[in-house]
This record gives C-alpha cells, structure tokens and sequence, in this order.
C-alpha cells in the first residue's frame, strides 16, 4: 500500500495501478528524501515542484501535502496518469498539472512560466544512464530552473552517479538499502519567460502530442 506519510493528507492511502509497472518509493526513502528537503528549504510553501517519472504520482503529492504551492507531475501512461489526477481530487491536494507524457517530450517543449524550485526525478531503474543524463541537461536550459533549486534523482544502488552538467553543484549521495538518492543545487537562475497559461481548477491533466 502506497500512501502519505505526513502534512494535509497524511495517512490516506493512494489508489495504485495493477501489477509491476510502477515502483513507488519505500516510506523510508520518502521520509528521507522529504527531511532533506525540509532542511534544505525550511518549508514547503514557497516550493514549485516537478515531479518527474511521476508513477503513482507520491513524490509530487507528497510534496503538496507538505504545503508545497504547485506541483507538475510527468506520467507516460495514461491511466496512471489518470490516477495520479484522481488521487489528487480525493486528497484534496492541489494546484497539480498532470501530464500524460514523456519525460523526454515534456522537457523538449516550452518551460514553465515559472521555474521549479524542487525537481524529484524518480526513473525506472532500467533506463539508460545516458536518458538520465539528457533529463539534466535540459533541465538546465533557460526558464526550467529557479535561483538555488533543489534536483533530486532517485536511482538504484548499483547505478553510477548521475553526470550532472556544467551549472549544477553535486551534494553527497545517500544510500538506502537498493535505493540511492542524488541530489544538487543550482546555483544559477531561470532567464525572465513571458507565457500566457490558462489554469481551469486545482487540478488539471494534459496529453503529451507526438
């Protein structure tokens, strides 16, 4: 059972896919991650955060439980992507973009009209060490990243450090079991990006086109 572990929604149970196809993270590692953060940022309010590899969307929730003030969840799958939105209904959490998309083709498109603060990149741990490493690069582009954000990568245990690139400041890795978690600051800042967006309710969800 995959659930919340503290803030608005604590406790409450997420309604998960059937079968193996996603690996949420242990309440362990998340109770890690989230202290972490917590030192790192004081608190949650101020937070924008993208939740990338969303699965069943607990990072980003998470987040929101926590106080955090928006949250961007990327999902491939569409029906997990549709759980993801109905969890964040039935949670009450929000404001929360869901994208039914890749990672890949979420990143190749527009930034956001304001950047994230926190980035919690969760890939299945089959995935290319070099995929992660285009994720980083892009997300180094202009308009991804505010000034000091925070990028987490959860990876397993046996994979190499993620090669972060120029403009990113590696912290020290931990490991949790198979789990380790990676994690940077960028010190540098988003450039000024002037984008119209039309938001209908706390919770919005969007398909990826090819």
């Amino acid at each position: 059972m995959t659930r919340i572990i503290a803030g608005s929604a604590g406790g409450r149970s997420l309604a998960t896919p059937r079968g193996s196809a996603t690996r949420p993270t242990s309440d362990r590692v998340r109770e890690a991650l989230f202290s972490t953060v917590q030192s790192w940022a004081g608190s949650f309010d101020w937070l924008r955060v993208l939740d990338l590899y969303a699965g069943t969307g607990a990072l980003g929730l998470e987040s929101l439980s926590r106080g955090a003030s928006a949250a961007t969840l990327v999902e491939h799958d569409k029906r997990t992507a549709g759980l993801i939105s109905r969890n964040a209904t039935d949670l009450g959490l929000g404001p929360v973009r869901v994208v039914a998309g890749t990672v890949r083709s979420f990143l190749a498109g527009p930034p956001p009209s304001e950047p994230y603060d926190l980035v919690l990149s969760d890939p299945p741990y089959p995935l290319a060490d070099d995929a992660v490493a285009a994720d980083l690069v892009a997300l180094g582009a202009p308009g991804w990243l505010a000034v000091d954000a925070l990028v987490v990568v959860e990876r397993s245990a046996r994979s190499p450090e993620p090669r972060w690139p120029a403009g990113f400041t590696a912290r020290k890795p931990r490991n949790y079991g198979e789990t380790a978690l990676w994690t940077a600051d960028w010190p540098g800042g988003a450039q000024d990006q002037e984008q119209d967006q039309e938001q209908d309710g706390d919770v919005q969800q969007e398909e990826e086109r090819p």
